[in-house]
């Protein structure tokens, strides 16, 4: 005879989540490109950080050069203030794109599931708990959704403060209590009602601006001072902006890394408040012991746990060691 089971514990209720239809199966691009991301090692994630950036600028470079070499397209005029009019509009124009975008972005690429109508006491209980900490920090009801990870993590995105999107893994309502998981949906709160996305997107608007208008007034530097090149815009033009557009994408990165990692503790200090500072650290320190693969490096911005680096990887981290953001909620 089988012996009587009693109510699903929280793990059945979580193990019996459905994900909907729209997450990546296994043999779907979308599974591949997440499992990408989830596997590799912290220098391939910071590299893949590093170069996505300097992809952009780099296309825009080959763009331009092959407009202006090969069909006689001259996009700057008006000289050097042409030219920073022209960078400003490619430079902030890519990253309000990705700005715009980020909500569908994240849903695909994490394959998130919109809760539009809680099914269980799990999910009543997680839009319940985000729609009063909106409530609190006077926000419109974002969107809430689970995606499944066995990391603890959580996200928040989204292009404006009342229609953001806030969602958390099956991993981290596997393991960590309510007041914990409270804590840290509080401190996605604050990153929306501070407005992080927007701040993040304008300065890496600002950053992307003036790297385009150094690199391509470099590039005309060498191309015409040390090459002795007449053309508007040689071979030896375009590899010296590529060049430094690489060096200076670099250290674009560090600044908002180094952005980033500031705007952690003002979100950590926000979940304090609305959820408690011992439930707040208690979920740091849950997320210390773990400590597991962190969440793609596009995402990672605007989530709560994203691994160690160390050394000179430390300029690149999104997020302060959670020794420093412990500490900092104890002073």
């Amino acid at each position: 005879m089988a012996a009587k089971r009693g109510p699903p514990s929280q793990a059945d209720r979580i193990a019996g989540l459905k994900l909907g239809p729209n997450v990546p199966t296994i043999t779907s691009p979308g599974y591949i490109l997440r499992l990408f991301f989830l596997i590799k090692s912290p220098m391939k994630r910071i590299f893949l950080f590093v170069l996505t950036n300097i992809a952009v600028l780099a296309l825009l470079s080959l763009v331009l050069f092959i407009l202006e070499n090969l069909f006689g397209v001259h996009l700057m005029q008006g000289g050097t203030g042409g030219l920073l009019v022209f960078a400003a509009i490619f430079g902030f124009g890519g990253s309000l794109i990705s700005l715009a975008l980020s909500k569908w972005t994240a849903k695909r690429m994490m394959g998130v599931r919109v809760i539009a109508s809680p099914d269980s006491e799990l999910e009543r209980w997680l839009v319940g708990t985000v729609k009063r900490l909106a409530e609190q920090s006077h926000l419109g009801m974002p969107e809430v959704g689970i995606f499944d990870a066995e990391e603890m993590n959580a996200f928040a995105t989204g292009a404006r403060r009342n229609a953001a999107l806030v969602a958390v893994s099956t991993g981290l309502l596997r393991n960590m209590s309510r007041p914990q998981a409270e804590a840290v949906l509080g401190h996605e709160i604050t990153h929306v009602a501070n407005g992080d996305m927007v701040t993040l997107a304008l300065l890496q608007g600002v950053l992307n601006t003036f790297v385009i208008f150094l690199a391509r007034i470099i590039g005309g530097i060498v191309d015409r001072a040390i090459l002795r090149n007449d053309r508007s815009s040689g071979i030896g033009f375009f590899l010296t902006t590529m060049l430094t557009q690489f060096v200076l994408g670099i250290l674009a990165s560090v600044i908002v890394c180094w952005y980033s990692r500031r705007r952690e503790f003002r979100a950590d200090r926000g979940g304090a408040d609305l959820t408690g500072t011992g439930n707040m650290i208690d979920a740091l320190q849950v997320l210390k012991r773990s400590q597991g693969e962190p969440m793609p490096q596009q995402l990672q911005a605007f989530g709560i746990n994203t691994g160690r680096s160390d050394g000179i990887m430390r300029l690149f981290m999104t997020h302060p060691p959670l020794d420093e953001r412990i500490a900092a909620l104890k002073t």
